[in-house]
């Protein structure tokens, strides 16, 4: 190994020493070996606008941490796209189901923008949870999180009308109506474009 490889290596781990530190900070702090622990398996990934990290049919096998850009998890019924969720910086993005079951995933996950993603190996993250309490709490936060904001969007869908889900999108994730396409969030919110358009103008 040269000298030069042997620095990009260095660096790349502190980068993903960083970014575990990062992970902690948001869902559940971490200890120095936690951090290190974290780091050794993350895996960093970049894609450009409009590319498909994970196509349907595929087996989701790893929780991906957003360190910058905007995906978004959808579907296909009739022949129609369905935006079921929105990821941007600080978020961890996932098909849950598939991740679990080991099942094809029946979401397709996909890039709104330029975006450098960490991707957290489940198998690998699994084994250090045999071992370690605070990644196990790390770990079940994260899940926490995945399944409160789910069920969050599934309340307001049946309990609010259009003008409340979109004025609550506004108040909680401002930045999503600047940075995702109209016609996504519309269907995010299950409304047509035009009632997007229409609720916009009053607000």
């Amino acid at each position: 190994m040269n000298r030069n490889t042997s620095i990009t290596q260095r660096t790349d781990y502190e980068h993903a020493r960083e970014v575990a530190r990062e992970i902690g900070r948001i869902y559940n702090a971490l200890s120095p070996e936690g951090i290190a622990e974290l780091a050794g398996i993350l895996v960093p990934v970049k894609y450009k606008k409009g590319e498909i990290v994970l196509p349907e049919g595929e087996v989701c096998r790893y929780m991906y941490y957003v360190q910058k850009g905007l995906v978004r998890q959808y579907y296909y019924k009739n022949g129609k796209e369905v935006t079921e969720h929105f990821s941007y910086e600080g978020r961890i993005v996932m098909c849950i189901e598939s991740l679990f079951t080991g099942c094809p995933s029946r979401l397709i996950i996909g890039t709104l923008e330029n975006t450098v993603l960490w991707a957290i190996p489940i198998d690998a993250f699994q084994r250090l949870l045999e071992h370690h309490m605070e990644l196990n709490k790390l770990y079940r936060r994260i899940i926490e999180h995945a399944l409160i904001s789910s069920q969050w969007h599934a309340d307001a869908q049946r309990f609010e009308r259009a003008a409340d889900r979109y004025d609550r999108l506004l108040r909680q994730y401002p930045e999503l109506i600047l940075r995702a396409p109209m016609h996504m969030i519309a269907s995010y919110l299950q409304m047509t474009p035009e009632t997007l358009s229409r609720i916009r103008n009053k607000v």
